[in-house]
């Protein structure tokens, strides 16, 4: 079963790091405890969103400069 990877708080979910960088990960990256797998934008602060579990990304679930909500499901990893 996969682990889900949840969002901390609300804002504006972002997969890269600027527009003309490439995604911090992509479904079939292997992620470790720790690494940085988005952002998420909140009133002009951005935080870092860490994956909680190591394996495999499976999928985002959200888009890259996507609103989200606190708990929204952000990506699974097997």
């Amino acid at each position: 079963m996969p682990k889900e990877l949840l969002a901390p708080l609300p804002g504006v979910f972002y997969r890269k790091p600027a527009p003309d960088k490439p995604p911090y990960k992509s479904e079939g990256d292997i992620v470790a405890v720790g690494d940085v797998v988005g952002l998420i934008e909140v009133m002009k602060s951005f935080i870092e969103v860490h994956a909680e579990g190591s394996g495999k990304v499976v999928r985002f679930v959200v888009g890259d400069e996507e609103p989200i909500m606190a708990g929204q499901l952000l990506l699974e990893i097997e």
